[in-house]
């Protein structure tokens, strides 16, 4: 499926449903355990803090586009957008996108996933976000991209929002 296909096809699913498109194939999303969630909703607390003097907020659930590859939707555990939020549920210019990756979809996530967000020309920013241990994985668009881990009491800046996120508020209230 392309894109357009799929987005007509997935507005008669039901709303309790969640999909992507990898591929050019759709893919029903399980839903995710209480520690990614409880990371997910850390994420959003502290990102939306930070995005809202930026005129932007920190969103789950927003699929992103890219023109550079019509075969792929996935929708990030939270995407930073400037702007008004977008009324369809797409994006195709994110600031930032944070995945929290899941054993059953690391390779995806750290693989196919992480190479088309590098095709998003607004994306700053892309955290991989482990769950079973205090690591997340900074890639940051320069000339190229660039990747950086941080780890245990370390602080992630992040001069795109104008601020910092530090590890222990990503992992608030998880036993690692």
């Amino acid at each position: 499926m392309r894109v357009a296909e799929y987005r007509d096809w997935a507005a008669t699913r039901p709303d309790h449903e969640r999909w992507e498109l990898i591929d050019g194939v759709p893919v029903m999303m399980s839903p995710a355990k209480g520690r990614h969630q409880r990371i997910v909703t850390n994420l959003i607390k502290k990102l939306d803090d930070l995005a809202e003097g930026r005129g932007c907020g920190a969103y789950p659930g927003l699929a992103i586009l890219s023109e550079a590859m019509d075969d792929y939707a996935p929708i990030p555990d939270v995407v930073v957008q400037c702007g008004e939020p977008p009324e369809d549920g797409y994006t195709s210019d994110p600031l930032l996108v944070v995945e929290v990756l899941s054993p059953s979809t690391l390779i995806l996530d750290r693989g196919r996933k992480t190479e088309f967000y590098q095709t998003i020309p607004s994306l700053a920013v892309l955290l991989l976000v482990h769950q079973n241990e205090s690591r997340v994985e900074v890639w940051r668009r320069a000339l190229d991209w660039t990747v950086q881990v941080a780890g245990p009491g370390d602080v992630i800046d992040l001069p795109e929002l104008a601020g910092a996120l530090s590890l222990s508020e990503i992992y608030a209230r998880i036993a690692l």
